[in-house]
């Protein structure tokens, strides 16, 4: 069971430690492949005032502390073709964002620098339409992909998972990702911002094991309602070890 987690948008580098640290030392322990994420940039925020995060420089400055410091894979966004090469000198990971995962060029740029690439399925999508997303990547020459499932989009502010999904996408070649945490995000809900119901994030990261998926996508950070991205729908971070436990179990029972 893979397991990629942390918090949304890195805030300050001691957030982004204190949970590689201990989400790296509950998945040593569990046996557990562990891969931290954060975002330097959220471009796609509902409001123009909200917080994006700390920006590309400064970002990888502490992706790559986060990397050497805690000994760690790190996975992070891009939005744009020039930003691929770059971030590709610290992050182990790749990850084409839900609302960019039909943009060619953006999937291309990715794929060429040689890294693990995480394609995340639109809300907008089927999960049938997945497949020529990853084909695209694949006559690109991408080998080492992983697809994420997160929801779909259930009339206004509400996001729907299809179990059905989990299955299907893993008919496309590569290993499928649960995204547990935007799954249960309300997006708009909060008026100038999103909000959440992160009580049902670990039920559905359950089903989706159950289900077949290979690992889970995570948001988690030490005081979710003070976060700055993403609140209402991240994992306490004290509230990890239990759930990996519990999840691991899942999956080793279908596995």
């Amino acid at each position: 069971m893979i397991l990629i987690a942390g918090p949304c948008v890195i805030e300050k580098e001691q957030v982004c430690l204190q949970t590689a640290s201990l989400l790296q030392k509950s998945c040593n322990r569990l046996g557990i492949p562990y891969v931290f994420k954060a975002s330097f940039d959220k471009a796609n925020r509902t409001s123009a005032k909200s917080f994006r995060g700390l920006g590309m420089q400064d970002g990888l400055r502490i992706l790559a502390k986060v990397r050497r410091e805690v000994g760690v894979p790190v996975l992070t966004d891009i939005h744009s073709e020039e930003q691929a090469k770059l971030v590709a000198e610290v992050a182990d990971i790749l990850q084409i964002p839900a609302l960019l995962c039909r943009q060619t060029d953006l999937i291309n740029a990715a794929v060429r620098t040689g890294k693990i690439v995480n394609l995340k399925k639109g809300q907008f999508l089927s999960p049938q339409e997945m497949g020529q997303v990853a084909e695209k990547a694949r006559r690109a020459g991408a080998e080492k992909l992983l697809l994420t499932e997160r929801g779909t989009t259930f009339g206004y502010n509400n996001l729907v998972s299809d179990m059905r999904s989990i299955p299907i996408m893993r008919r496309f070649g590569f290993p499928v990702i649960f995204d547990a945490t935007h799954s249960v995000q309300l997006p708009g809900g909060g008026g100038d911002k999103s909000s959440g119901q992160r009580e049902f994030a670990p039920v559905l990261a359950n089903a989706a094991l159950a289900a077949g998926a290979d690992g889970l996508f995570v948001e988690t950070h030490p005081a979710p309602d003070r976060a700055l991205s993403d609140g209402p729908n991240m994992i306490p971070l004290a509230d990890m070890p239990r759930h990996l436990a519990a999840w691991l179990k899942v999956y080793r029972a279908v596995h």
